[in-house]
Formats: C-alpha cells, sequence, structure tokens
C-alpha cells in the first residue's frame, strides 16, 4: 500500500531518508513543471528543482502540515522561481511543456506525424498568447489550470483573497482567448478537424477548452 505525503514526511523527520526520497520521485516532476512554465528554460528550471527539494529537505521538521506537502512544495518552487527572476533581472514566461516533456496524448493511440506538428503548434501559440499575461494572471493560470490547484490553495499561495485569484484567472483567460482568436484558434476541435484527445495533452487541451468556453 502507496504511503501519503503525510506519512512519508514524518518518517523523514525520524531520519528515514528512503522515505524523503519517495517523495522526491513522487513530486520531482510537478515541480519541474510548474518551474519550467513560470522560467521558460530547461536548465534553470531544473536548478529551481533540485533547490526546492534541498530547501524542503533542510526545512522538514518546520512543515506543521496546515496546509498540504505539495502546496508547501509549491510555495518553495514559486519562492525560488521569483528569486531567479529578480537575480537574472528577466520578466518569467510562462511555457506549456513541449511534445518532448509532456504527456502523450490520452486517447493511448500513436500520434499521426500531422497530428504530433498540430499540438507543438499550438504549444506555440499558447506560448506567445500567455507572454501577454501579467505575472500573477500567468501563474494563477498555471496552478489552478495545469496543476489542478483549488482556489483557496492558490490565494494561500500567492497571499491573498479568493476573490482576487478568481479575477486574475477570469481576465488572464479572457486575455488569452482574446490573443489565442487572433491566432486564428476558436475552438480546440477546430483547428484542423482533429478531435482534442489526438490534438493536445490533458493540461493544454484543458486550457483551450476553458478559454473558449470562457462565457458559455
Amino acid at each position: 500500500m502507496q504511503r501519503t505525503d503525510e506519512e512519508l514526511v514524518v518518517l523523514s523527520t525520524a531520519g528515514d531518508t528512503d522515505s524523503f526520497n519517495q517523495l522526491v520521485v513522487r513530486w520531482e516532476r510537478p515541480i519541474f513543471a510548474l518551474a519550467y512554465r513560470v522560467i521558460g528554460r530547461e536548465e534553470d528550471a531544473k536548478d529551481v528543482c533540485q533547490e526546492t527539494f534541498l530547501r524542503a529537505f533542510r526545512a522538514l521538521k518546520g512543515f506543521k502540515g496546515r496546509a498540504k506537502f505539495s502546496s508547501w512544495l509549491y510555495r518553495i518552487a514559486l519562492n525560488l522561481c521569483r528569486d531567479w527572476a529578480r537575480r537574472e533581472r528577466r520578466t518569467p514566461m510562462v511555457t506549456p511543456l513541449d511534445a518532448d516533456t509532456e504527456p502523450a496524448p490520452l486517447n493511448g493511440s500513436l500520434e499521426t506525424a500531422e497530428e504530433l506538428v498540430v499540438r507543438r503548434d499550438l504549444g506555440r501559440v499558447i506560448t506567445r498568447a500567455m507572454t501577454a499575461l501579467s505575472e500573477e494572471q500567468r501563474t494563477t493560470i498555471v496552478l489552478k489550470e495545469y496543476h489542478g490547484l483549488t482556489f483557496q490553495e492558490i490565494a494561500d499561495l500567492q497571499g491573498c483573497p479568493l476573490s482576487t485569484v478568481k479575477t486574475r484567472l477570469y481576465q488572464g483567460l479572457s486575455v488569452l482567448r482574446r490573443q489565442l482568436q487572433r491566432s486564428g484558434v476558436q475552438g480546440p476541435a477546430s483547428i484542423v478537424g482533429l478531435p482534442p484527445t489526438a490534438l493536445m495533452a490533458r493540461s493544454r487541451r484543458k486550457v483551450v477548452n476553458k478559454v473558449v468556453n470562457l462565457d458559455r
């Protein structure tokens, strides 16, 4: 039976390094994906991911369980991303993961070459559209639509009221819709007439669906 995060944390604080390694294996990919989507540079995202777990390990005894372990990790990673942006004096750019790092199509079938090209092209369109958002809007969309956090979890991470999170999400999606429409994207299945499951990975499809159905 697989142990919960909380159980592994308790064992880790008692000195069981194998338990902490299990936490790393469980959360390494989501934390890397978050960092990559926020700062847009693979090597820097790897560094942020590594530093996130290093800091988590050092501070583990201070984790009181008031929030989920994953939310605690996200907070550490986001703070490191902000530190990176200040240090590099660059504006973080949300970068949806490309076909080499995103999950394969959901229907389990192999993509044709045409479908793969379309999925990559759509990723580039979304990347360009995301640059039109404020940092707060980008981060909110990434946490909600790509990582599945609740509004309350995002509010806790960003240190703002729940209503502010909802406003950032709605305004961000509205900007995205305008940007995607300018690029000719009216709906996820209408881009080249392919079914959405063959067109894009889960998180990217979810974002486009949310954008095109924003006022429905």
